[in-house]
């Protein structure tokens, strides 16, 4: 990004019939204009962001003691989320709709030889050139922002469940790793709330080690109000999952895997996974919903469930005095 240009100072006497020595009269520079990213709940990627962006000059100064135009701002709209960083250090988080951050400044204005006028130098010709904007190379990252996260590991059923809670259409195939990057569905509830919900892709055992797709989307994890870990209960002591889900998030970042939690047990439709689902509730003290994202058995429990949390983080926001994150 670079800054908007300022305007040369003028440089001109003012001179008419009668009055031929009227003394300079050249204004000043315009400044130019900033370059601003600003956060948009409407916009939902970054892939609207190019990769180079100028501000708007300033005006050169008129005659008769006129002050070039200032340049106008440039507004790059970036979706709420977006971190901005400068040599790997983190310079701005915008996680507020309307939130902006000056990306570069423009530059101040030249002066006109009307600002060198003084009792020394009554005809001054000096004026000088308008500074150039700033020019910095920023990198912008955006974590996904949404109210529930659904984490497990691979194949475990979570691009499926959020193609039958919401219209979101995240590929599904027999295949780990098939969810390469974060979508987000909406939940509509008939009071018009909605509660997005966000497919991360599988996580594996050492991804806070950056192992598997580990780093790239654990981060996305930060943002998520509460977490649905969906474990597949056809699996052999399906709890090891879970421990191993939390034992990631929490080495990723201290208290993650603290968050307010509900435990998906996928694929009852399977005969394994109806043997496997008391041995689990066994196990674990959070709270079990067991279904079938196939078949769309008992999904009205995780619905009911989702509200819940989610009236659970609105009341908590609004008790801080904070705004709760709307979609």
């Amino acid at each position: 990004v670079v800054g908007g240009q300022g305007g040369a100072g003028g440089h001109s006497f003012y001179s008419e019939p009668r009055k031929i020595f009227g003394g300079p009269d050249g204004g000043n520079g315009g400044d130019g204009g900033h370059v601003i990213l600003k956060a948009d709940q409407q916009m939902k990627s970054l892939s609207s962001v190019l990769p180079f962006y100028q501000g708007f000059h300033g005006e050169r100064g008129g005659i008769k003691n006129c002050y070039g135009a200032n340049g106008a701002y440039l507004y790059v709209k970036v979706p709420v989320g977006t971190l901005v960083k400068e040599d790997g250090k983190v310079v701005a988080d915008l996680t507020q709709h309307g939130e902006e951050y000056v990306a570069a400044y423009g530059g101040a204005g030249g002066k006109g030889n009307r600002f060198f006028l003084s009792n020394e130098n009554r005809s001054p010709t000096t004026f000088t050139p308008g500074e150039p904007g700033q020019e910095r190379v920023l990198h912008l990252e955006l974590k996904t922002t949404a109210h529930a996260g659904l984490v497990g590991f691979p194949n475990a059923g979570k691009s499926s469940l959020l193609r039958a809670i919401s219209r979101a259409r995240p590929a599904v195939a027999a295949y780990p790793f098939t969810t390469l990057n974060p979508h987000v569905g909406i939940v509509h509830y008939h009071d018009y709330e909605q509660v997005a919900v966000a497919d991360i892709p599988g996580l594996i055992k050492g991804a806070h080690q950056n192992r598997g797709l580990g780093m790239a989307f654990l981060r996305h994890i930060e943002r998520c109000r509460f977490l649905l870990y969906v474990v597949d209960l056809s699996v052999s002591q399906p709890w090891i999952q879970l421990e191993d889900l939390k034992y990631e998030l929490e080495q990723y970042q201290k208290g993650l895997s603290e968050r307010p939690c509900v435990v998906i047990g996928n694929k009852i439709d399977l005969a394994q996974s109806r043997i496997n689902l008391p041995l689990l509730k066994e196990h674990i003290a959070d709270r079990v919903i067991a279904l079938s994202a196939l078949t769309g058995d008992n999904l009205e429990e995780l619905l009911f469930c989702l509200r819940e949390l989610y009236d659970a983080y609105v009341k908590t926001e609004q008790s801080r005095g904070e705004r709760p994150v709307k979609w």
